[in-house]
């Protein structure tokens, strides 16, 4: 969701767009969208203005934003989390999994991020568009 957010905030050139463009856009609720932009902000990726005319806008270029520096801002877990409830440390492979395991998902969560940096937000855009079927209409 927040690439999406992005990408449409990076089709509108630095026009501000309204959490409720985005929301529609998505088609989700724009209170979802407004928590989303929150991280984003946070990350300073975004710059969102309050009141009447205002919204957001990307606080930098699309090609200055890549996909790993979103997944970031965004992504408040480990995408490889152990269970919280620790193993049996008597039986044999309960106790050294975990270390196994952390081992095993920090390296994947690594090389997931390393590829993330690979593809920027302009990447997506020119992917959009050569899609063929975007074409930048008025409303959205």
């Amino acid at each position: 969701m927040a690439v999406h957010v992005l990408a449409v905030l990076a089709y509108k050139e630095g026009d501000r767009v309204t959490s409720a463009l985005l929301a529609a856009s998505i088609n989700t609720n724009p209170v979802i969208v407004r928590r989303l932009l929150l991280a984003l902000q946070r990350a300073k990726l975004v710059e969102t203005g309050k009141g009447a005319g205002s919204g957001s806008r990307l606080s930098r270029s699309p090609g200055r934003i890549n996909l790993a520096q979103i997944y970031r801002a965004v992504e408040d877990c480990e995408p490889f989390a152990t269970p919280s409830r620790k193993p049996n440390t008597a039986c044999p492979v309960g106790h050294c999994i975990r270390r196994t395991l952390d081992k095993v998902f920090a390296s994947a969560e690594s090389a997931l991020e390393r590829d993330l940096e690979k593809t920027t937000l302009a990447g997506v855009i020119t992917a959009v568009q050569a899609s063929g079927n975007c074409t930048r209409k008025k409303g959205h």
